[in-house]
């Protein structure tokens, strides 16, 4: 039944108990066997979503207090718009990435695009009407267009072939 575990046997006070070997090791649990880059790009990518993602319910809390007019329907149209901007342009960018032979500029736009994209809630604090959320929005979702592709870009190459939970473990956190 447990052919691949390491069974120890202890005797305690004349009676004999088994003791099974943990299904997955400690190690893996905090990514200590996981490629460096991969393992740094899983990081990073766990505190960029969970940062937006806390931003959502303030986002709304936002939109109501501060902007002139918002209401749900704003906060639908703004959502919209970052994540139609994001997906529309994700493909052309990724195919004018991968026309880029090399990981040195990936790595640059991932770094660039990143930074920028954690500038953007800053405008936060000065726009008052929904014309102007939209065009953040849609600012984010330009920006968030170029950091995906080059993320995946440089995970895809990095990750070990014979090792496939890894792509498991980036999944994981950035869906939580």
């Amino acid at each position: 039944m447990y052919s691949n575990t390491k069974i120890r046997y202890d005797t305690h006070v004349s009676n004999t108990y088994c003791v099974k070997k943990r299904g997955t090791d400690l190690h893996h649990y905090f990514l200590q066997d996981i490629n460096p880059v991969i393992r740094f790009l899983i990081l990073s990518d766990t505190i960029v979503m969970g940062s937006l993602g806390l931003l959502g319910p303030i986002f709304a809390l936002f939109i109501a207090d501060f902007i002139t007019g918002g209401n749900e329907a704003v906060a639908g149209l703004a959502a919209g718009i970052y994540l139609f901007t994001k997906s529309v342009l994700q493909i052309p960018i990724a195919h004018m990435i991968d026309n880029i032979r090399g990981e040195k500029d990936d790595f640059w736009l991932l770094f660039i695009f990143t930074f920028l994209m954690a500038l953007v809630p800053l405008f936060y604090l000065v726009i008052h009407t929904p014309i102007q959320l939209y065009l953040v929005q849609f600012l984010l979702g330009f920006l968030t267009a170029f950091t995906f592709p080059t993320y995946m870009a440089i995970f895809t190459r990095h990750i070990d072939k014979k090792r496939k939970e890894q792509n498991g473990v980036y999944t994981l956190p950035s869906q939580i």
